[in-house]
C-alpha cells in the first residue's frame, strides 16, 4: 500500500504495484513495440494498463483489466487470438479493444503483469512475430524485476 498526501492535504491510499515503478521504462518498451510492428502495444500490472502506445493513451491508460485477461495471466501461458474464437477484451466492462496476443510477465514465479498487442473487432490479428516479441519483452521485464 502506498500512502501519500494530495494537493489539498488529504491522504491518498494506492495499491502498491511492482510494475508501477517501471512506468517510464514500460512506456518506452510500448513505443518501441508499436514502431516495430505498427500494432497497439500495452503493458499492464495485475490491475490496470500502465503503458500504452499506438493510440490515444487515455483510451486505455489506468483502466482496469478484464477478468478474462486476469485469467490469461494466472494461466501463465501466452495467449494468441485465433480467428473464429471469441475475442478477449482488454478492459473490464469495455469491448472496444481486444487482445491479439498476451504474454504474462513472470518474476520468481509471480505474475506481475502482461505485455499485450491489441486490436479492434474486425482488425484483430496476431502474427508469429507479435507472439515472439511479446514473449521476449515479458521475459525481459520479468528478469529486470528480479535484479
Amino acid at each position: 500500500m502506498e500512502i501519500s498526501t494530495g494537493k489539498d492535504g488529504g491522504v491518498i491510499f494506492k495499491k502498491y504495484s511492482l510494475m508501477g515503478g517501471l512506468g517510464d521504462f514500460s512506456g518506452q518498451m510500448c513505443e518501441t513495440l508499436n514502431k516495430t510492428t505498427g500494432e497497439i502495444a500495452v503493458i499492464t500490472d495485475r490491475d490496470a494498463c500502465i503503458a500504452v502506445a499506438g493510440l490515444s493513451r487515455r483510451e486505455l491508460m489506468d483502466k482496469r483489466i478484464s477478468p478474462e485477461l486476469e485469467q490469461i495471466m494466472e494461466g501463465r501461458q501466452i495467449y494468441q487470438y485465433q480467428g473464429g474464437s471469441a475475442p478477449v477484451p482488454v478492459c473490464d466492462g469495455e469491448d472496444k479493444y481486444l487482445i491479439a496476443c498476451a504474454a504474462p510477465i513472470l518474476s520468481e514465479g509471480d505474475v506481475l503483469g502482461c505485455v499485450l498487442f491489441v486490436g479492434t473487432e474486425g482488425a484483430l490479428s496476431s502474427s508469429e512475430t507479435d507472439y515472439k516479441l511479446a514473449q521476449t519483452i515479458a521475459g525481459f521485464l520479468g528478469r529486470h524485476m528480479e535484479s
